[in-house]
């Protein structure tokens, strides 16, 4: 798995979390770069696009063998929320993300490569079962790759 497909999964499993967790510091806003074109946003469906995939995504991860520990007290239309707001923010939809810090929403969770190659897989099923095209699914994962090192915090 590549390691775009890590750092997607580290990101699922950080916004499940925001959910357990009290809003206690600002928004992580800025530390989720925006592209400067909206190309993979469009490519991804826009907004209603995003909203499939997450939609699909959140029941898949809360029901996944491996993941389902991570999400199953999780506010899941909270998390939808999350991840629609980050997936549009980080593709150039011009959202804003009002989550939680990924390293400050996985502090107190042991998150391993194991758990975020599963997201991965997790989320790449979700989008293939959308029809997002191969190539528009590893754009997306390639934006969330540099999350990754502030998800894994099992080494």
């Amino acid at each position: 798995m590549t390691r775009s497909a890590l750092v997607l999964a580290a990101l699922a499993a950080a916004l499940a979390l925001t959910t357990a967790q009290a809003q206690t510091s600002a928004p992580a806003n800025a530390t989720i770069p925006a592209p400067a074109d909206d190309a993979l946003f469009r490519d991804l469906g826009g907004q209603a696009g995003i909203d499939r995939i997450v939609g699909d995504f959140v029941p898949r991860l809360v029901s996944d063998a491996r993941m389902g520990e991570f999400f199953k007290r999780a506010n899941q239309e909270h998390l939808k929320q999350m991840l629609g707001e980050l997936f549009c923010r980080i593709s150039g939809g011009g959202c804003v993300y009002t989550g939680l810090s990924m390293k400050l929403a996985h502090q107190d969770v042991d998150v391993s490569r194991g758990d975020f190659n599963a997201l991965v897989e997790v989320l790449q099923a979700s989008m293939a079962a959308q029809d997002i095209p191969f190539a528009v699914q590893n754009r997306l994962l390639a934006r969330l790759a540099p999350l990754h090192r502030d998800v894994v915090n099992v080494h």
